[in-house]
């Protein structure tokens, strides 16, 4: 009956013992694989998929750290030399407490990914026709939605409630977050959550531009009005229908704010050197990386443009404001790069965890993300270990500015402390190794890990 009902479910299914011998799999791994059951079962993992090894297969993996590896994506070869592209949802099969073996669950993207490729040659092909409609230092489109804001942070969960609320409207929002946190993010998620969402939405960093040059961005030029200048529209031509988000616009020209004021007044522009006025129907969100009083008292922000702009008030917490999403976040980027680098680490270990938790983040969560991309840039192995992070962080370099003298390396004082309780456990259990895992509530396999490594 087991056999039966594993049988008709529409998801393959690969399941191996302890050694990797081939002990169930069904009729739709078969179909996504090419293969025929008979081929494979019976038979050893690496002997009918000759391009994996012991550590780029996420059965083999998964039985040797005992960890689940969960929507990974895998490309490999069958035995007709054929390439397959799944995404694998693979856990360890325990019983008592040791590991007999894995089981795979796997979703076919071969197809998939042939179409797609097919779709983006398309896209590519319709794009080229509508290069004269860009601006060259915009960017158009926005590909984020709500879903992809990771939190679960309870201030920062009623932020994307409110944001989702005023995505409907077309009032002017204002939204102040530090360097790293997310503004166009949240931005491009507002624009999707919007009418406007089948409209334009073009992204412009107001301090990227030469403050000479930005005018006749914005705006667009008339023929004539400088020499060599041509009738070209501006960015609010562009995204007239849709969105323009504004960043750093406290880096804007005060002459410039006050022409935008204007379009926000009565929702028509004029290009530089011309005398037509276009009337535009665009919804102006603007970010600030500064407090608003902080421009306002430093007047880089007119003041009668802060009140139009700040209908709607948005504040992006920093994420040493929110470290209780830092676990969420480096698991997020440990699984985007494994699938950008073909790698297959499963976490970061609990010293570099602790280290996470106790660093203050300036660079906030864009840091957090180079921080686990450079770990993976250098590391082998399944674990993100604390020699695998950037210096300034494990406190290697003293990047925060705090007088450490007469402290302890961070690393040295957590290794310690880690040596400490691991001892105090086996101790209290009579040297158990089992239940002094459970005791520090890591799994077993984690436990044997850290005790070779400190040699206890």
């Amino acid at each position: 009956m087991l056999q039966a009902i594993l049988g008709t479910i529409d998801e393959g299914i690969h399941a191996v013992d302890a050694n990797g011998m081939t002990i169930f799999y069904n009729h739709v791994a078969a179909k996504n694989d090419g293969v025929k059951k008979e081929e494979i079962l019976g038979k050893h993992l690496l002997e009918v998929y000759p391009s994996l090894c012991a550590s780029t297969s996420t059965l083999m993996k998964v039985m040797q750290t005992g960890e689940p590896i969960c929507n990974q994506h895998q490309s490999y070869y069958n035995i007709r030399g054929v390439l397959v592209d799944t995404v694998n949802t693979t856990l360890p099969i325990k019983v008592d407490g040791e590991i007999v073996g894995a089981v795979e669950i796997a979703k076919d993207l071969t197809k998939v990914k042939r179409l797609s490729e097919k779709l983006i040659d398309l896209q590519a092909k319709v794009e080229t026709t509508q290069q004269q409609k860009k601006a060259s230092d915009s960017h158009v489109g926005a590909k984020y939605r709500m879903t992809d804001i990771i939190t679960n942070d309870p201030a920062f969960q009623q932020l994307k409630v409110k944001a989702l609320k005023v995505a409907s409207t077309t009032s002017p929002i204002l939204i102040y977050g530090e360097t790293g946190t997310g503004k166009e993010l949240l931005v491009q998620a507002i624009h999707n959550a919007s009418p406007r969402r089948l409209e334009a939405f073009i992204a412009q960093n107001c301090a990227a531009i030469p403050s000479s040059l930005l005018e006749g961005l914005l705006f667009g030029t008339a023929k004539g009005s400088y020499t060599g200048a041509v009738d070209r529209p501006g960015l609010f031509e562009l995204a007239d229908g849709g969105t323009l988000f504004l960043d750093e616009i406290n880096s804007m020209p005060l002459d410039v704010q006050a022409k935008l004021l204007r379009v926000l007044e009565n929702g028509a522009i004029r290009r530089v050197g011309g005398t037509k006025e276009y009337t535009v129907n665009v919804r102006i969100i603007a970010a600030m990386n500064e407090p608003a009083d902080v421009c306002l008292r430093e007047k880089t922000l007119r003041s009668d443009l802060y009140y139009r702009l700040n209908v709607i008030n948005l504040h992006i917490p920093p994420l040493r404001n929110r470290k209780g999403d830092i676990p969420l976040l480096t698991d997020h980027f440990i699984q985007k790069y494994n699938f950008l680098f073909g790698k297959l680490v499963t976490k970061a270990d609990e010293t570099v965890k602790a280290v996470f938790h106790q660093y203050d983040w300036p660079g906030n969560v864009r840091e957090l993300g180079h921080a686990i991309e450079s770990a993976m840039n250098i590391m082998d192995g399944d674990l993100v270990k604390i020699e695998h992070i950037p210096l300034h962080i494990t406190g290697g370099e003293t990047a925060l500015g705090r007088d450490s003298v007469s402290l302890k390396p961070l690393r040295q004082a957590l290794i310690e402390t880690e040596d400490h309780l691991i001892r105090q456990a086996l101790e209290e259990t009579g040297g158990n190794i089992q239940q002094a895992a459970k005791l520090l509530d890591i799994p077993r396999q984690t436990l044997q890990y850290k005790l070779t490594k400190l040699n206890i």
